[in-house]
């Protein structure tokens, strides 16, 4: 599983996934990726199984790029427990995504393959996802910016 190998705080505020991703919302490394169309906290297992079912389906062809990192600590209460008596302890490791993030990236295999891979790994994540080619975020990045 990923998580840190270590960190300043070990217990963190839960925060907000208001507003759309600023950084990470461009296909950098791959030709085709995953983005995510609405805020969500994705789990590191939750990564792992996408990014296994992916490798599995081009058969350890291409290069997959995985683009977020559980960073975020998340504490659960044990059941049955009464309140109070401060924060319960880490249970697992979450990634902050919010929408427009580029999740998954992949280059090197055809582009049916890719996106089935991509297709196959988006049923492994807790949020609404479209497949994207690098080239399909360039020209919606040039729309908008001629319209301005």
């Amino acid at each position: 599983m990923l998580m840190p190998k270590r960190v300043k705080h070990r217990k963190q505020f839960r925060g907000s996934m208001k507003g759309k991703a600023l950084r990470g919302n461009k296909i950098t490394n791959g030709e085709y990726g995953i983005v995510a169309l609405e805020p969500a906290w994705i789990k590191s297992n939750q990564i792992e199984a996408a990014r296994i079912a992916m490798t599995r389906y081009v058969k350890r062809n291409g290069k997959v790029w995985i683009k977020i990192f559980p960073d975020k600590p998340v504490t659960a209460k044990p059941a049955e427990t009464r309140m109070g008596s401060g924060k319960g302890s880490l249970e697992y490791w979450v990634a902050v995504v919010k929408p427009g993030r580029v999740m998954f990236e992949i280059a090197g295999v055809p582009e049916d393959t890719a996106k089935e891979a991509l297709r196959l790994a988006t049923h492994k994540l807790p949020v609404k996802c479209k497949i994207v080619s690098k080239a399909d975020l360039e020209v919606e990045e040039g729309g908008t910016s001629s319209e301005a």
